[in-house]
């Protein structure tokens, strides 16, 4: 995993493989994950800690970038991607978590941080002019964001779950496949993120 906020895509041509491996098979959908996160303020650790786990399992077809909050710059670490899947804690996720297909969103300020994952996907529309990626928010449910805290004994057992749900999609990612395993409805206002992160 690179650095907070910036990655190499292994898919770019002269781009290193991630963890010394080969690239992927031909045909194995291209994943970007972005997780964010403070991990001094309680459950907004969340992010980052599955985040970690998915980058540790080195696979080749998976660029993972983990960063405190989205970013306008974060649009262009979508560029070639056939995937997109965004990690964070909200206090507005069902317990333990919500899984949720998303889109660029218009109507969303454009800021240097606390950004949307809707916004993300909106800049990357205008940039590039031309689609995102299908992309999909895995909001963990967090209680407690208080500075100088960890994870909480809930928001730990909660990780766990997101992790059992998410391991099994990440070997052959399909956007069809997530898509049968959506909990809730499109996310947007359902991934409101608040305590941890500044506006």
């Amino acid at each position: 995993m690179t650095p907070r906020g910036r990655s190499l895509r292994p898919w770019d041509t002269g781009h290193p493989w991630p963890n010394g491996g080969a690239p992927a098979q031909i045909g194995t959908a291209r994943l970007v994950v972005l997780g964010w996160g403070n991990e001094s303020r309680g459950d907004d650790g969340l992010g980052p800690a599955l985040t970690r786990r998915i980058e540790a399992l080195g696979l080749p077809h998976i660029t993972v970038i983990e960063d405190f909050q989205l970013q306008i710059e974060h649009a262009m670490d979508l560029e070639g991607a056939d995937l997109a899947l965004f990690l964070d804690a909200s206090v507005a996720a069902a317990h333990p978590f919500t899984f949720t297909e998303t889109g660029p969103c218009e109507g969303l300020t454009h800021r240097s941080h606390t950004m949307a994952p809707e916004a993300v996907l909106d800049v990357f529309t205008r940039v590039l002019g031309q689609p995102p990626p299908p992309a999909f928010v895995l909001a963990i449910r967090g209680d407690a964001f208080e500075l100088g805290t960890g994870l909480g004994e809930a928001a730990a057992q909660r990780l766990e779950a997101a992790w059992d749900f998410v391991r099994p999609m990440l070997q052959a990612p399909d956007a069809a496949a997530w898509r049968a395993r959506v909990t809730a409805g499109r996310s947007g206002k359902n991934s409101e993120k608040v305590g941890g992160t500044a506006d």
